[in-house]
């Protein structure tokens, strides 16, 4: 349990009560602070009720008497317009912070392993606590994956936090001081919330603030902005700077070459293992993913042997590139994680024969960039508000069906692969959108995948146990550079 016994007695603004919101408020309340928590939703203000957590419209409150405000990341503070009542309290000099700011104010002597990027921050927080715990080490991983960062265990001094951080977490945690601190690529995402590009990307560098001297930066250097930021610290002294790369040569760091991890840390340029024959870590994107792992792994101390036995023996993330079964020899993936354009290139650069299931409430990023991955597209099975504009960009290209819905789009995509079974088709949930326009969330769609998937008739081969590790993979070792 983390001690936030500092706060007794002081009034705590919580706003937002979702899962790490509700989570800051329980973790208050039961330090003995006076918390007001509130939510715009009525139906997450009953859940809190629930708990015991009377809601407090704080705007209709004296905002004078709180001493801090805890913002759920998903509202907005600056852009495009500040939610009214964080407008208010900083107008009142009121600290706006995040949960992750209570947890490192709370545990200042911990280690800190901070993960930021557009693309394959979940995988690579898992995949780090993976290889940490599999190597004796005491490690708490959360933050903006999984388990909120205020219900995590308390660690000891040698314990290592291992936190997935989103743009909006790094605005709002400014006294995040990471000990390794990770930056894998930048596409453009989420751009309304930033003010445009620039703002997105001086978010993404905050975590590199707070400890200039000392820190291990690892950094992708497989994207422009990235590169960028990676010569940009290499340049400015103090800090250890580490590249990592899924595709090409990284001089003194960390990347893939031939199928095979090169540890290159003391220009050695060491094969330490085969990164093509890992089924959890399909493509390009999971060998930058793979990279930064070791490098961060090797900053902490943890011998090569240990973290290479870590990285084989991952189980994989639900909901990204997650093998839900084979039915009738057909593989069935859920990426539902992929919300945005760059995710879903990279899932569909790693098969050779994809039946595409995409759509959603699109994001307005630029469908361009998946043209290069298109002639792997047999057939694309659209659903929800994009597909009509999908069908549009994939005519002439990709064969497209306006399904309408995830069901729909499961058993048409079942049909046309069992056509196609000499081919060794893979169906691929990679929607390249937003959710919100059938499901809660990118999760709730998954399941709901997975469920339909495993409601299908015929023969359901076993794929590991469920245990989220996928089964070879029609094309496996044969992806391209995404």
């Amino acid at each position: 349990m983390i001690d936030l016994t500092g706060y007794q007695g002081k009034t705590i603004g919580v706003l937002g009560l979702g899962r790490s919101g509700l989570s800051a408020a329980r973790a208050l309340n039961r330090c003995g602070a006076e918390v007001w928590a509130w939510d715009d939703d009525e139906g997450a203000r009953s859940r809190a009720a629930g708990e015991g957590l009377a809601p407090i419209d704080l705007a209709g409150r004296d905002l004078s008497a709180v001493s801090a405000l805890i913002l759920s990341p998903g509202i907005p503070h600056t852009y495009p317009t500040p939610h009214p009542i964080v407008d208010a309290l900083k107008n009142a000099g009121v600290p706006v912070i995040g949960d992750v700011e209570l947890l490192v104010r709370a545990c200042p002597d911990a280690i800190y392993v901070g993960v930021t990027g557009t693309n394959g921050k979940s995988t690579t927080t898992t995949l780090i606590g993976h290889v940490l715990e599999t190597a004796g080490r005491h490690v708490g991983v959360g933050g903006n994956l999984g388990t909120p960062a205020l219900e995590l265990d308390a660690l000891a001094d040698d314990g290592v936090y291992v936190l997935e951080m989103s743009s909006y977490q790094l605005e709002i945690t400014p006294s995040f001081a990471c000990d390794v601190a990770i930056l894998l690529n930048i596409s453009a995402d989420h751009l309304d919330r930033h003010g445009g590009m620039d703002g997105y990307v001086a978010a993404k560098k905050r975590i590199f603030e707070n400890r200039p001297d000392g820190q291990v930066a690892v950094i992708g250097i497989d994207d422009p902005v990235a590169a960028g930021i990676h010569a940009e610290l290499a340049a400015s002294g103090g800090r250890r700077v580490i590249a990592v790369s899924g595709n090409k040569k990284a001089p003194g760091g960390v990347y893939i070459e031939d199928g095979y991890l090169i540890d290159d840390l003391d220009c050695k340029a060491v094969r330490r293992c085969e990164i093509a024959d890992i089924i959890s870590l399909p493509g390009a994107h999971n060998g930058q993913n793979a990279a930064a792992t070791y490098a961060s792994a090797m900053a902490l101390g943890v011998e090569p042997a240990q973290a290479v036995r870590g990285i084989r023996s991952y189980p994989g993330l639900a909901h990204r590139q997650e093998a839900v079964s084979v039915v009738d020899g057909v593989l069935y993936v859920n990426d539902s994680k992929a919300t945005n354009v760059d995710a879903t290139s990279r899932a569909l650069a790693c098969y050779d024969f994809v039946l595409w299931i995409a759509g959603g409430r699109s994001k307005g990023d630029e469908f361009d960039a998946l043209r290069p991955y298109l002639a792997r597209v047999r057939e694309a099975f659209l659903i929800g508000e994009a597909a009509e504009t999908y069908g549009t960009s994939l005519e002439g290209q990709v064969p497209w069906t306006n399904c309408g819905d995830l069901k729909t789009a499961v058993e048409r995509a079942r049909l046309r692969a069992l056509e196609s079974a000499k081919h060794r088709p893979v169906v691929l949930l990679s929607p390249a959108c937003a959710s919100f326009d059938q499901f809660d969330n990118f999760e709730a769609r998954g399941d709901a995948f997975k469920r339909l998937v495993r409601e299908l008739p015929g023969h359901h081969a076993d794929t590991l146990g469920g245990s989220g590790a996928s089964p070879q993979l029609p094309g496996a070792g044969e992806e391209e550079a995404a």
